[in-house]
C-alpha cells in the first residue's frame, strides 16, 4: 500500500475482462434482478400498463444484495413518489391549462428541489425527485382533458408500485439475510488476510486485498444494524459481529505489513499455523456462526525475543485481535475516550445559505433540462424527452463525476440501443405470446444486470444498457417492433449530455481539486487522532474509517481526468496529491500498530506530509516536492525521537519510534524513487543537496 497513487482512467479491456469476473453472490443477485424485471414486464402486459419499460428499469434503483435493505428501499420509494405526485397534483391545478405557466412551474421546481439537493442530505436521490416533477407536469400538458391527466397521475404510481410490490415479494422469498453477507464478507477478509501472510496471493489476489481494505467497516455494520433490525441477530450476536468486524481490520493491516515489510516478516511456520486459524474461523462465519473462545498456541509461535522488534509487534497484534476476535469490549470497563471528530450537522449542510455552489449547481442543471425541453417541444419531437431527464441524471456536485457519469451514459446507451435493435430485427418476430417476451427480457436484463451490480467504475453502464434495451423491446402489452424508439431514444441521450457537458465545463465549473484537498486534510487528522489512541477498539473503528476514506480519495483522485483540460488542475497538482496520499498509505501499517506508543513520530511524519500539501500550492514547490529527498524527512525526525525519550519515555519505546520510523523512511524513499520514474526527462530537477 505504499505505492504512488495511480491514476484511474479508462479501463481498458483486460480491466475490463477484471471488473465483469465473476464474485460471491454476484449471479444469484443478478438473476433476483432479472426475474423481478422478468415478472413485471408479465403484470404490466396482464393489465396494460403505461410505460413498461420504465416499470421494469426502476428494478434496477432499489434493490440491494440483502433483502432488509431492499424491501426498505422500496417501501421509501413508494412513499416518496405517493408525496411526489401529490405535489404534482396540487401545482398541476393551477398551471395545466396554461403552457407558459406550466413550464415555469416546472423551473421554479427544479431550481428549487436540485438546491435542497446540493445543500442538504437528499443529495442521494433529490436530482431523481426534480425530474420526476418536471417530467409529470410536462406529461400533464400532453392530456387533453383534467380527468385523463388525473387519470395519468394515477398509472404513474402504478408503474412505481408493480415493480416495488414483485421486489417485495420476490427478496422475501429469494433473497439472502443481512447477517449472512456480513458473515460472508467477513470470512473473505479472514481469507484474504491468511493469503497475504503466507504470501501466496497472485497479483489479483492481492488487488483485491487492497480492495477490501479500502472498502471500511461501514457495509458490514449496516448488514448488523438491519439484521439486529429483522432478527436474525440477537443483541450478543450483534454486538460479537461488530467486535469481529473491528478485529478484521486489525488482522488485514497487520497482515498487509508482514507481507510487505522484511522487518515485520514472520516465520514460515508461524505464518501457516495463524492461517490455519483463519481459515478454521471463516469457515465457521460461513456457516452463519462466529468463532469464539479462540486461543493461539503458544507453542507454535516464535518467542517474541527471537523476532525483530516490528514482527514481534504484528505478532503480537495479530494474536490479540484472533484471541478477542469476536469478544465485545466488557460494558464495566469503557474504552478510552477518543478526540471527537467533527460533530455531524443537520439536514441542510452547514454552508447551505453560504456557499454559492449550491445556488449555481441548481440553476445550471435547471438550465440544461429547460433547454433540452424547450428543443424537444419546438422541434415537436416528443419521443427524445430522454434528453430532458438525461441531463438530472448526469448532473453530480463536480464536473469530473458529471463527466465521468455522461461517458458511461452514452458508452451504455449505445450498447442497449445496439442490443435492443437486433432483439428486435432478429427475436421479436419469432415471438408469439407474453412469456417468450418475459424471456426475452430476462435475458436482457440478466446480461445488464451483471455490469450494473460490479465495480463503480462501470456499473452505471450496464444500467443505461438496460434502458434503452427494455425501451425497444418492451413497446406495449405484446412483441413490437417499431426501431424508431431505440433510434429517438438514443438520440435523446446524446443530445442531453451534449448540452449537459457545455453547461457544466463552461458555466461555473466546478474542479474535484477542493474537494480532494479537504479530504487529505480530513485523513491527515483522523491519523493524527488514531497515533495517540491507545485502546484497541477505538484504535480499531477510527482506522476502518480512515481506510476507507483514502480508498475514497483514491478514485477522486482517479476521476479527475474527466475534467477538460481548462477546469482539471496542473499536473504538477496532481503529482504532489497522488504522493503525499501514497505517503499517507505508507504511514498506515506502522502508525497503527505503534497507536500510543510513538506518537512523536506520527506527529512528525503528519507534519511533513501536511506541510508539503501546503507547501505545494506554489508552482516551484510543486516541482520540489515531485524530487522530495528522503535525507530532508530523516534530518527532521531525529530530534522528535530525542524530544520523545525526553519526556519521559523508555529505552524501549525509544527503540520502538526508532524502529517505526526507520521503516517509513524505507516506504517513503519507494515512493520518492516512484515519484522521479513518474517525471518526464525534461522536467528533472536536481534536488540532492
Amino acid at each position: 500500500m505504499a505505492s504512488l497513487a495511480g491514476d484511474v482512467r479508462a479501463p481498458g479491456l483486460r480491466e475490463i475482462a477484471q471488473l465483469l469476473a465473476p464474485f460471491p453472490g454476484r449471479a444469484s443477485f443478478v438473476t433476483r434482478i432479472a426475474l423481478m424485471c422478468a415478472l413485471t414486464t408479465l403484470i404490466t402486459s396482464a393489465y396494460g400498463t403505461p410505460e413498461a419499460a420504465l416499470s421494469a428499469y426502476l428494478v434496477f434503483f432499489f434493490n440491494k444484495p440483502d433483502r432488509v435493505t431492499s424491501i426498505v428501499t422500496s417501501v421509501v420509494l413508494l412513499l416518496l413518489v405517493t408525496v411526489i405526485i401529490g405535489i404534482v397534483m396540487v401545482f398541476a391545478i393551477f398551471c395545466i391549462d396554461v403552457s407558459a405557466l406550466r413550464v415555469g412551474c416546472m423551473a421554479a421546481l427544479s431550481f428549487g428541489l436540485l438546491f435542497v439537493t446540493s445543500a442538504s442530505k437528499l443529495r442521494p436521490v433529490g436530482a431523481i425527485v426534480a425530474m420526476i416533477v418536471g417530467y409529470g407536469l410536462d406529461e400533464l400538458g400532453l392530456a387533453p382533458i383534467g380527468e385523463a391527466a388525473t387519470r395519468g397521475l394515477l398509472y404513474a404510481w402504478l408503474f412505481v408500485a408493480i415493480p416495488i410490490g414483485v421486489a417485495i415479494v420476490v427478496n422475501l422469498v429469494l433473497a439472502p439475510s443481512p447477517r449472512r453477507l456480513a458473515c460472508a464478507q467477513l470470512a473473505k477478509r479472514l481469507r484474504l488476510a491468511a493469503r497475504r501472510l503466507t504470501d501466496t496471493a497472485t497479483d489479483a489476489g492481492r488487488a483485491e486485498f487492497d480492495a477490501c481494505v479500502r472498502e471500511g467497516d461501514h457495509q458490514i455494520l449496516a448488514w448488523l444494524k438491519f439484521a439486529k433490525l429483522e432478527g436474525t441477530a440477537t443483541a450478543a450476536d450483534f454486538a460479537a459481529l461488530r467486535q469481529a468486524t473491528a478485529s478484521s481490520t486489525a488482522i488485514l493491516l497487520a497482515a498487509d505489513l508482514a507481507g510487505s515489510e522484511p522487518a515485520a516478516r514472520l516465520p514460515a511456520a508461524c505464518t501457516a499455523h495463524l492461517a490455519a486459524m483463519l481459515e478454521e474461523m471463516a469457515t465457521m462465519l460461513d456457516t452463519g456462526g462466529y468463532p469464539v473462545e479462540v486461543a493461539v498456541d503458544v507453542r507454535d509461535l516464535p518467542r517474541a525475543s527471537t523476532l525483530p522488534p516490528l514482527a514481534a509487534l504484528v505478532l503480537a497484534d495479530l494474536r490479540a485481535a484472533l484471541e478477542g476476535f469476536a469478544v465485545p469490549p466488557s460494558e464495566a470497563a469503557p474504552p478510552a475516550p477518543v478526540d471527537p471528530a467533527p460533530a455531524h450537522s443537520g439536514f441542510f449542510n452547514a454552508d447551505a445559505f453560504t456557499n454559492p455552489e449550491h445556488v449555481r449547481y441548481a440553476l445550471k442543471t435547471t438550465v440544461a433540462a429547460m433547454f433540452c425541453y424547450l428543443l424537444y417541444q419546438q422541434l415537436d419531437w416528443q419521443s427524445i424527452h430522454t434528453c430532458f431527464l438525461t441531463c438530472y441524471l448526469v448532473s453530480l456536485g463536480t464536473t469530473a463525476e458529471s463527466v465521468e457519469k455522461l461517458a458511461l451514459r452514452i458508452a451504455g446507451c449505445l450498447i442497449g440501443a445496439a442490443f435492443g435493435t437486433a432483439a428486435i430485427v432478429f427475436v421479436t418476430p419469432a415471438l408469439t405470446s407474453v412469456g417468450e417476451l418475459m424471456a426475452l427480457v430476462f435475458v436482457g436484463a440478466w446480461l445488464s444486470g451483471w455490469v450494473a451490480v460490479g465495480s463503480p467504475r462501470i456499473s452505471y453502464v450496464g444500467f443505461q444498457i438496460s434502458f434503452a434495451f427494455f425501451l425497444c423491446v418492451i413497446q406495449g402489452a405484446a412483441p413490437a417492433f417499431d426501431l424508431t424508439i431505440a433510434r429517438d431514444r438514443a438520440i435523446g441521450i446524446l443530445i442531453g449530455n451534449t448540452v449537459a457537458y457545455i453547461v457544466f465545463t463552461r458555466v461555473w465549473p466546478v474542479s474535484i481539486a477542493k474537494r480532494i484537498d479537504t479530504a487529505l486534510a480530513a485523513l491527515v487528522a483522523q491519523w493524527a487522532r488514531i497515533a495517540r489512541v491507545a485502546d484497541s477498539g477505538a484504535r480499531r473503528a477510527l482506522a476502518a474509517g480512515a481506510l476507507a476514506q483514502y480508498g475514497g480519495l483514491q478514485q477522486d483522485l482517479g476521476m479527475i481526468h474527466y475534467e477538460p483540460s481548462w477546469v482539471r488542475p496542473a499536473p504538477a497538482w496532481i503529482a504532489s496529491r497522488q504522493r503525499v496520499l501514497a505517503e499517507l498509505g505508507a504511514l498506515e501499517g506502522p502508525l497503527f500498530l505503534s497507536a500510543g506508543r510513538a506518537g512523536a513520530v506520527a506527529d512528525a511524519r503528519l507534519g511533513e506530509v501536511a506541510r508539503r500539501m501546503e507547501r505545494s500550492e506554489d508552482a516551484r514547490a510543486d516541482a520540489d516536492l515531485r524530487l522530495f529527498p528522503v535525507s530532508a524527512a530523516k534530518d527532521g525526525i531525529a530530534p522528535t525521537v530525542e524530544e520523545a525519550a525526553a519526556h519521559g519515555k523508555d529505552s524501549e519505546v525509544s527503540a520502538l519510534a526508532n524502529m517505526i520510523d526507520a521503516v517509513i523512511d524505507v516506504r517513503f524513499g519507494k515512493i520518492a524513487i516512484a515519484a522521479r520514474a513518474a517525471q518526464p526527462q525534461e522536467t528533472t530537477i536536481d534536488a540532492r543537496p
